[in-house]
């Protein structure tokens, strides 16, 4: 379908916020590090517990910020392990707050909103190791956040979402039971040509040359083929937690994605794809421009709350 009122808006937008007038030259890592903090803003919900804490990883404690949609007087509740985009080079908690906040009261669950380590600094496996580590201690130290150890999901957009098929596909190799993956419009492979690279590769918010980039930043000399960068590469799926995959129509990662899907589903996995046609991707994260988002991000809490046993939504307390 054409581009969607909302969407066209929304590039005119972006290209005021990431391009300077006059400036002709592609900006630093640090520059775009610091504009990717400021570039939407947006409306943040109250939560009875919002907590930053750190959880043990292989290269030092990882922050992670925790949300709560209960007091913990209250009882476990289900929770969602969130991974954050940004190509593994930008982005952090601050950046997928609103997010966070939206999903644990939607969805009636606790969610972990991980800091990982970011690329060039930290190259492939470290991020991939700090997500790891944030899953296992969801579920192997439940006590310190609340949370029910039998009812984890994994989450995570763009880059944030191959960490999170890569932590389900761990998950499954090293016996960790995950309740559900929830993957919005993520990276699966490392081969970018698929067609939607090639006709969304410039002037649809997500530019294929810096994504590339940031690829060859974050997967340095590592085999491309290492399914926990090229989850679509795995060598089989079966036995991976249940999955949610969503797209969006105008996104150079809307094919591997939704091959990612197919793949799940010819492996017996359980999963529903969905595809929001007339927008581009990001929308996920801002409902405040795009109708779609908060569409999907309804719709990401019911296969949540699903997965979690078909709970109820909590109310919020303070």
């Amino acid at each position: 379908m054409p581009l969607h009122p909302q969407t066209a808006r929304f590039l005119e937008l972006l290209a005021a916020w990431t391009a300077p007038p006059g400036e002709a030259a592609r900006p630093s890592i640090a520059e775009m590090r610091a504009r990717i903090g400021a570039a939407f803003p947006v409306v943040r919900r109250e939560l009875p517990v919002v907590r930053d804490l750190e959880v043990r990883g292989p290269g030092g404690p990882v922050p992670v910020r925790l949300y709560r949609p209960q007091r913990p007087e209250r009882g476990p509740l289900p929770a969602v392990v969130y991974l954050h985009g940004g190509g593994w080079v930008l982005g952090g908690i601050e950046n997928v707050d609103a997010a966070c906040r939206d999903l644990a009261a939607a969805a009636g669950c606790a969610v972990l909103n991980v800091g990982y380590r970011l690329a060039p600094e930290h190259p492939f496996p470290a991020a991939v190791d700090d997500a790891w580590a944030a899953v296992a201690s969801a579920v192997r130290e439940p006590d310190r956040y609340g949370v029910d150890p039998g009812a984890v999901a994994v989450a995570g957009d763009s880059a944030g979402g191959n960490l999170a098929a890569a932590a389900a596909l761990l998950a499954r190799d090293r016996g960790l039971p995950l309740a559900h993956q929830l993957l919005v419009y993520p990276v699966t492979d490392t081969a970018m040509d698929t067609p939607s690279w090639r006709e969304y590769g410039t002037g649809y918010g997500l530019d294929a040359g810096t994504l590339a980039q940031f690829m060859d930043l974050y997967r340095g000399g590592a085999d491309p083929s290492d399914f926990r960068l090229a989850p679509l590469r795995a060598p089989g799926l079966a036995g991976v937690a249940p999955a949610t995959v969503i797209t969006a129509e105008y996104d150079i990662l809307r094919d591997e994605a939704e091959a990612y899907a197919h793949r799940l589903a010819e492996a017996g996995v359980p999963v529903e794809l969905r595809r929001y046609d007339g927008v581009v991707h990001s929308f996920f994260l801002l409902p405040e421009i795009f109708d779609a988002g908060a569409e999907a991000m309804e719709f990401a809490a019911r296969r949540l709350r699903s997965a979690f046993g078909g709970r109820e939504r909590p109310p919020e307390v303070a």
